[in-house]
């Protein structure tokens, strides 16, 4: 592919979009840089689909701006965008070629043969499918056909690539596989993409920066590192994690030295962070937070156990080594260090400072 493919940013200030009588966009902003692969994360429902669709012209914005390489394409229909679109269906014509699917953009914009030729050559070779090229759709697997959708939006060589779920029909084994090559594939191409997903881990692994939408709204913007180690908001808090992050009131059974037992503030604390064993072995000084817990469930996940247990009403999450977990119905002290604790407004549900 050519070095100018994909390298135009992406803008959209307070956008807002309606799907039939719904409200899906409640005002967004967001900028994607010029060869950015920008992951917006969120659960069902969130508008993340509906984003990429407004980006194309799929779907109109009914307020706020959409500007593609410095331009303003906000009223353009999505053919004048010059963007391509993958999506998690594939969207293959089951009675063309590979060679045929991935030339079709280019087809129906008269775009000379000879040069139509080369271009799907080289795109098949960049998603690796050019050994693919004289077979039909339903002579492919999923994974092949996802690449030969790839092929398809790179031949256009667009200013933007936006992908709607593309990964999430494969099965696991070839998910990390595909998403592995995505990457690869965007930093050897320099593309600007925006790629959507419900994945965290996904989203983690492949995104120069995470745009995590909630509702219609974005309630953070980092790198993978920020959304990890920063969450700004209770429910980025929760959505990036597995097992989710642990949340529970300041005044509650798991009291942190040097932070004031206040109502109106919530502590959390990822289950990577706690740690079970003796309180006294702590650390230095003991001043770590230290409580004890009743066993409720192990869950054996490899090497590792997420041991569940319940404190006075509340139920707090550990990842430990699986050959050191604790018994189902054991009462077993846990340990938290101080600067592995993040604060939480209780009302508003945003990050606090430190006290």
């Amino acid at each position: 592919m050519t070095a100018a493919a994909g390298t135009g940013g992406v803008e959209l200030a307070g956008v807002h979009a309606r799907y039939e009588d719904v409200d899906v966009l409640l005002g967004v902003d967001l900028s994607v840089a010029p060869g950015e692969l920008l992951v917006v994360l969120g659960p069902s429902g969130a508008g993340k689909s509906t984003l990429l669709r407004v980006i194309a012209g799929l779907e109109p914005a009914v307020r706020g701006q959409v500007r593609i390489a410095g331009r303003d394409v906000t009223r353009l229909r999505p053919g004048r965008r010059d963007v391509s679109m993958v999506f998690q269906s594939y969207a293959l014509f089951p009675h063309l070629t590979v060679a045929d699917n991935i030339a079709f953009g280019l087809t129906v914009r008269d775009t000379p043969k000879g040069e139509i030729g080369e271009r799907v050559r080289r795109a098949a070779e960049a998603v690796g499918c050019a050994a693919l090229l004289g077979r039909r759709p339903a002579q492919l697997s999923g994974g092949e056909r996802q690449r030969v959708a790839l092929a398809r939006a790179l031949v256009r060589e667009p200013d933007v690539f936006l992908l709607d779920e593309p990964l999430s029909n494969l099965d696991a084994e070839l998910r990390v596989e595909t998403r592995a090559e995505l990457r690869a594939l965007h930093d050897r191409v320099g593309a600007t993409m925006l790629h959507v997903t419900h994945d965290q881990t996904e989203a983690l692994v492949l995104g120069d920066r995470v745009a995590v939408l909630r509702e219609g709204r974005v309630e953070q913007l980092g790198t993978p590192e920020e959304i990890w180690r920063t969450p700004a908001t209770v429910f980025v808090a929760r959505f990036v994690g597995s097992p989710s992050m642990n949340l529970l009131p300041a005044d509650g059974p798991l009291p942190v030295p040097g932070i004031a037992a206040k109502p109106d503030l919530l502590i959390g604390v990822r289950p990577e962070a706690v740690r079970l064993g003796d309180p006294t072995q702590a650390g230095p000084g003991h001043a770590d937070a230290a409580a004890t817990g009743v066993v409720q469930r192990v869950e054996m996940v490899g090497e590792d156990a997420y041991v569940y247990l319940r404190l006075d009403g509340h139920v707090i999450a550990a990842r430990v080594p699986y050959a050191s977990r604790p018994d189902v119905g054991a009462e077993t002290p846990l340990v938290v260090r101080p600067e592995d604790v993040h604060l939480f407004d209780a009302k508003t549900e945003r990050r606090a400072a430190t006290p």
